[in-house]
């Protein structure tokens, strides 16, 4: 959307708050803001949710878990999904305008991407995020806004919010009470790079601030955050809205102000524009016992009703009157996006795609994988998670006109070939038992007799969103949502233990949003696959990776913890000891990591720094030590990747900043900072360029400030990190090349 249309929409927003009375202003700041007839606006809920799809409002195509679309570390195929997910967002709200419903879960103000920091895997919202690194995050996050808000000159698709704002990660239990210390350091590294790239490069249309105290500030209260940081440093220029009944626990939980006219008053004073609850009422207290002024409430509305604008729902005519709903977008391209583009084949096809995208192949031992359905005359599939729709769809999901479970996919894919499928849960997901009336482990029998009979075993295993997801929605054996430890839960590893001991080649699917500790089952199956929550086609991706008609390319987004490694206390939100970037013992499966069925080496041939260019001389680079200073134009690193396999398939190049010989206190130990995806043919090779410019050398020191550090950096680029245990596990090292700033 041009800015010249983005401020005639803001002009027009100050008209119509103009028109409105205190009191209709003070309602109108509420999620649920009513219809005020005289000026012809209709009701309109702000409250809409689309984190892996347009959610909570009926059909809609129910993609993979955010967690699982970040592993297919594809930013182009991430933007492709979330323009899809506006399309059916705009067909939904065409239907729903036509027939007057203007309810919760029915707007076009869409509550995501979820782009906070998996900072411990024992948060149990993780599996909303996009993983662990701050730079993973902020490309995924970008592409994922563009794609909902569109590119027309002249009206917004759809309007993506990003959240949770800031320095939000967990504990479930008290995140309405909780204070999140960090340095910095830490919060400029790592909690708000994310944010300032969907604020300035992606003009992410709202922002929500979370539960939490950052540093002694209420997030939806913060001065910090919401005035100096977001609007003054960032220039944001659309809407703030409180997380879900937040405003209450500024004096409830935090104990910061005294009564709800306080809350409210502090709130929108800071910065909040918009309640998500109905605390905001008190505004009308608040301005008469000084604790908010008018002014500050127009200005709040003015950011509201601009967004409503922009979208085309709310239009001036040529009498200055003010239309609002469907009769308002009559000029508007989006208008004719019918109830068909609803989980069309189109959108099933794409959600095919990122599912089977999505797949981390972590362990293969002996190329077990793929197996071949025609020399398979009967196939063992057992687990908890086998054939459960809800361990395909995560949280925050829509309803699907179809789902395929793994066990459906499997069935499906050898249903040709006269192939036996045997099944059995196993045991329960966490309970002891299957049946209330049995007696522990009572599938443990049936588990050995489809070992018995079958030829191969498929154990699918893990989490649901039962088990992992918001404080509230879960109710959870463990409580809250946070995962009290990375172990499987119940007998899931005694049932492992039982499929091990047949001796039968067996591969484990983990279906979960998280990651957890697989060490014992590392040392049992000779293959594994992480699935994630991949989505209503999840079975059938996952049954065409297993079958070898799609090769796994998926990375992790996240650290796979050894039951070994020492995780800092949940509560403690410095990065010390925390993810990839700064944890010094070695994970059982390290992050960007992921194997395929093919082979891919990566070899930089080119490296452009300012007016030299290096090349490789017969095949060796003639310089690998490159200079750069503040100001020069990005380093251009030519990497050729080659598919040596006999598979088709797609890696991510990633490169890696390493600062660990710079000596700098509190730094990380390496940092992604660029990744390009390559889709290749069997003995097909190309070249893609890397790009790092001073933003990747850069680093916050302990007071926050940005620096660009005298000294040589090591650039290593691969399809995985230069760590130790990612060489192992790949075979591989990666290309080494220095930067000497």
């Amino acid at each position: 959307m041009n800015k010249t249309k983005e401020q005639l929409c803001r002009k027009k927003a100050q008209k119509l708050v103009s028109k409105m009375t205190l009191t209709e202003k003070v309602y109108q700041l509420r999620h649920t803001a009513p219809a005020i007839p005289r000026l012809g606006l209709s009701a309109y809920n702000y409250w809409n949710e689309a984190l892996h799809g347009v959610a909570r409002a009926g059909e809609a195509t129910v993609f993979p878990q955010a967690i699982g679309m970040a592993a297919a570390f594809d930013e182009e195929l991430l933007g492709l999904v979330a323009d899809m997910i506006s399309t059916e967002g705009r067909a939904k709200y065409n239907v729903q305008s036509k027939y007057n419903d203007n309810g919760i879960y029915k707007g076009l103000t869409f509550w995501a991407p979820n782009i906070n920091i998996f900072r411990d895997p024992r948060w149990g919202r993780g599996h909303e995020t996009y993983g662990e690194d701050p730079y993973l995050t902020s490309r995924l996050g970008v592409s994922f806004v563009k794609g909902i808000q569109g590119s027309d000159e002249n009206y917004m698709k759809a309007a993506a919010c990003a959240k949770h704002f800031a320095v939000h990660s967990g504990p479930e239990s008290i995140r309405h009470s909780f204070n999140a210390e960090c340095s910095q350091q830490d919060l400029r590294e790592t909690y708000l790079p994310a944010f300032k790239a969907l604020v300035q490069e992606a003009k992410v249309e709202a922002v929500m601030g979370a539960y939490n105290r950052t540093n002694g500030e209420a997030c939806c209260a913060s001065k910090t955050l919401l005035q100096d940081i977001l609007r003054k440093e960032w220039g944001f220029e659309g809407h703030v809205t409180s997380d879900c009944w937040a405003i209450r626990d500024i004096n409830e939980g935090h104990g910061i102000t005294s009564s709800p006219v306080e809350s409210v008053g502090l709130a929108m004073t800071n910065g909040c524009d918009i309640n998500c609850g109905n605390l905001y009422e008190y505004l009308l207290q608040a301005v008469g016992q000084g604790y908010a002024t008018e002014e500050r409430i127009d200005e709040a509305l003015t950011n509201v009703l601009t967004t409503r604008f922009k979208l085309g729902i709310i239009k001036e005519d040529e009498n200055g009157n003010f239309i609002s709903a469907f009769d308002a977008y009559d000029d508007n391209p989006y208008k004719n996006i019918d109830y068909t583009h609803v989980d069309s084949f189109s959108s099933k096809e794409i959600n095919l795609k990122i599912a089977e995208e999505s797949i981390v192949l972590l362990k293969n031992d002996d190329k077990l994988l793929p197996f071949d359905k025609n020399k398979i005359s009967s196939i063992g599939i057992i687990g908890p998670n086998a054939d459960s729709r809800k361990a395909l769809v995560g949280n925050y999901e829509g309803t699907s006109s179809e789902y395929i479970t793994v066990l459906e996919g499997i069935r499906h894919a050898v249903e040709n070939n006269g192939t036996r499928v045997f099944a059995s849960n196993g045991c329960d997901l966490y309970r002891p038992k299957v049946e209330p009336l049995g007696e522990k482990s009572d599938r443990l029998a049936e588990v050995k007799a489809v070992c018995d009979v079958s030829d191969v075993i498929v154990a699918v295993m893990g989490l649901d969103a039962s088990l992992e997801g918001e404080e509230g929605d879960t109710g959870n054996a463990y409580g809250s949502g946070d995962k009290p430890n990375l172990l499987l839960p119940g007998l899931q590893q005694e049932v492992l233990d039982t499929i091990a001991a047949s001796g039968k080649p067996a591969v484990l699917v983990v279906l979960s949003g998280s990651a957890l500790a697989l060490d014992k089952a590392s040392s049992e199956f000779k293959a594994i696959i992480q699935g994630w929550y991949p989505g209503a086609l999840g079975g059938k991706a996952i049954a065409n990776v297993i079958f070898g008609k799609k090769n796994p390319e998926g990375h992790l987004p996240v650290t796979f913890y050894s039951e070994k490694n020492t995780l800092p206390e949940f509560t403690d939100y410095a990065m010390k000891g925390r993810t990839y970037r700064y944890m010094t013992e070695e994970p059982l499966y390290p992050f960007g990591f992921g194997l395929s069925y093919t082979d891919f080496e990566e070899t930089v041939t080119k490296i452009v720094a300012g007016p030299d260019a290096y090349k490789t001389v017969d095949g060796v680079l003639d310089n690998k030590h490159i200079y750069f200073k503040s100001g020069d134009e990005p380093i251009d690193v030519t990497v050729k990747v080659e598919n040596k396999g006999s598979m088709p398939g797609a890696v991510t190049v990633q490169a890696y900043v390493d600062y660990t010989d710079l000596g700098l206190k509190g730094a990380p130990i390496r940092q992604l900072k660029a990744l390009k995806k390559v889709h290749l043919d069997a003995g097909e090779e190309k070249e893609v360029v890397i790009s790092l410019d001073e933003k990747a050398f850069g680093l916050y020191d302990e007071n926050g400030e940005w620096k660009l550090n005298p000294g040589t950096y090591n650039v290593y680029i691969g399809n995985s990190q230069p760590d130790r245990r990612s060489e192992e596990l790949t075979g591989k090292k990666c290309d080494k090349i220095l930067v000497t700033i």
